[in-house]
């Protein structure tokens, strides 16, 4: 495909440039978009209406959401702590020998495709997350557009791009592709250097399948599939239950429950009426339109599965219905059932439901809860606890220790919905949930993903890169090794022992 060939050219080429330009130029392309997308936002929120079914306030949030973390970004750059620069002087009186002049930065890895998501066609498409985290990090950005909001996708890139390249970023800085065979070539082309994904399990494992096989293999960030299970104790429940349950029913039925934080699964006490009342609250919500109709025909089989399974009580059947263009209307769906029967009938219930779907778990026991949540929940995104005021016991210690394993951010009297974009967010998990546990998608740390590590030994200054020059001209934060400080190794350690 010459156009594939093209098109990563230009972005190998721009990633030259983007890595050398100064931190307020880099910082000033990420802020040129982002005023570009504010001033575009009652066109981009009509299409994302029309395309996807949202509704305006949930967009219009999304987009200022999309151009708020484009800022933070800009701020990362400038502060410049993510190239983790460090300078070991040359030691003639080195512990282990004579030591050369070390110096350690993390550089941009080079050009980043991002498969853009559907169920969020600002915050983790075009010009999400990725693409935001990839470009302060200097690296030029593939956008391979989602098929669900298409025209979304073009007038966004047009006004991203142009915004760029009116700030002076070099042509190929910023590209979209489109298609399904083009992004696999473009994911398998030698220019590329590392990519981002968002969706699902199946197209996320055959994608990463396709990075890790190719000659020089690449990182691949996937986001993949969570069911975030949150347990509600007794004491919890009988304080403030009214509460729980507006929470509980609002955080699975928002956007028709088409988010990967949804909570999948909510644990009671055992003999509760939460199920019931739940399913009353979810009763009188009215239907909404799913993304589109690949998304709606999955999660009505994935429906139908859990309400048929042996043992589950259906307190809001819900369904799909679909219109003449082949969209899917969805009402929500609640069920419970006992912990017994989750384990019993785990190979049918366990599955992430994409939609407006939850199912309650009834526990007897609170002491089997981390034993179960070790046996039964692979990797997710977040995990949650509900407490009552100062309760604290040995089986609420073990179960936050057994969420803390399975979940990236582990929630506490809050539902996992609404994901905060600041410093210190971690939106990212053991798989499936994620493909590398040790990344985050949302956050400052997300820039850490398209860098790479590169040590100079002996470099002369001139060929250093700006970070790790003795002048520092782009004053970011240096860690020293000087001279003589090995022979002293260890002894701050013993001085607190």
């Amino acid at each position: 495909m010459n156009g594939i060939d093209d098109v990563a050219r230009a972005a190998r080429d721009a990633s030259r440039e983007l890595a050398d330009l100064a931190p307020h130029a880099r910082a000033g392309l990420l802020l040129a978009a982002a005023a570009a997308l504010d001033e575009s936002a009652g066109e981009l929120v009509a299409i994302g209406e029309r395309e996807t079914g949202l509704d305006s306030a949930r967009l219009r949030g999304e987009l200022t959401r999309t151009s708020v973390q484009l800022r933070l970004f800009a701020d990362t750059v400038v502060d410049g702590q993510f190239h983790d620069a460090r300078i070991d002087e040359a030691d003639g009186d080195f512990a282990l020998g004579v030591r050369p002049d070390l110096r350690r930065a993390l550089v941009p890895i080079g050009p980043v495709l991002n498969f853009a998501a559907s169920n969020f066609p600002f915050a983790f498409s075009v010009a999400g997350g990725d693409t935001a985290s990839a470009l302060a990090a200097g690296c030029a950005v593939i956008v391979k557009a989602h098929p669900g909001h298409p025209e979304l996708s073009r007038r966004t890139a047009e006004i991203v791009s142009r915004a760029l390249a009116d700030a002076g970023a070099p042509a190929g800085t910023f590209q979209l592709i489109e298609g399904q065979d083009e992004g696999v070539a473009m994911l398998k082309h030698p220019s590329v250097a590392a990519a981002s994904f968002t969706g699902s399990l199946g197209a996320g494992r055959f994608l990463a399948d396709v990075a890790a096989s190719r000659p020089a293999p690449i990182p691949f960030y996937g986001e993949l599939g969570s069911v975030n299970p949150v347990v509600v104790t007794p004491s919890a429940l009988a304080e403030r239950a009214d509460a729980i349950l507006a929470g509980f029913t609002a955080s699975v039925t928002g956007s028709a429950g088409q988010l990967c934080t949804k909570p999948g699964f909510l644990f009671v006490p055992a003999g509760s009426d939460v199920g019931s009342r739940a399913g009353a609250i979810v009763g009188e919500i009215g239907e909404h339109r799913l993304l589109y109709p690949k998304i709606a025909h999955g999660y009505e089989a994935r429906r139908a599965a859990v309400v048929s399974t042996p043992g589950a009580e259906v307190h809001a059947e819900g369904g799909v219905r679909f219109d003449h263009q082949g969209h899917g209307w969805a009402l929500p769906t609640i069920v419970s059932v006992s912990l017994s029967t989750l384990v019993r009938e785990r190979d049918r219930l366990l599955d992430e439901s994409f939609g407006p779907l939850s199912i309650i778990v009834e526990y007897t026991e609170a002491d089997d809860l981390a034993a179960a949540f070790t046996d039964l929940f692979e990797g997710s995104l977040t995990a949650g606890l509900h407490l009552g005021a100062g309760e604290s016991s040995p089986w609420i210690t073990a179960l936050v220790e057994a969420m803390s394993q399975l979940a990236g951010r582990v929630l506490f009297d809050g539902w996992p919905t609404g994901v905060a974009v600041t410093p210190a967010q971690q939106h990212g998990g053991p798989w499936p949930a994620t493909t590398a546990s040790t990344s985050t998608s949302v956050g400052t740390a997300a820039i850490q993903r398209f860098l790479r590590p590169v040590a100079y030994q002996n470099a002369p200054a001139a060929l250093l890169p700006p970070v790790l020059r003795d002048d520092n001209p782009w004053n970011v934060e240096q860690r020293r090794s000087p001279a003589g400080e090995s022979r002293r190794w260890g002894e701050a350690a013993a001085a607190q022992m």
